[in-house]
């Protein structure tokens, strides 16, 4: 009988929890980035508020209006979190089963 099965358990248990805390650690990131992104845009808007033209609309044009960096900020964290983020979550999951024969 060998008993080197019985004491390799414990550490296969050891190794399997840290790697689902790292993949759970890489999915929240993934979930972060676009609020953190929206956020950053905001930050930026209160921070440099003359950027914002319908706050200061004197002599502003369409574009001016349609096209402000601080608000495309927000929007690209937007579409992130809302289109791309659940494809890379599911990826990382996906990751995590093992490739499926």
């Amino acid at each position: 009988m060998s008993s080197e099965i019985a004491t390799s358990i414990p550490e296969r248990a050891a190794r399997r929890r840290s790697g689902v805390t790292r993949r759970q650690a890489r999915a929240l990131a993934v979930q972060l980035l676009g609020p953190a992104t929206m956020l950053s845009g905001l930050v930026w808007a209160v921070a440099q508020p003359y950027r914002i033209a319908f706050l200061y609309p004197e002599g502003k044009g369409a574009y001016d209006y349609l096209v402000q960096p601080p608000l495309l900020v927000v929007v690209v964290g937007l579409v992130f979190l809302v289109l791309i983020a659940p494809g890379l979550i599911a990826d990382l999951e996906r990751g995590e089963r093992g490739p499926e024969t």
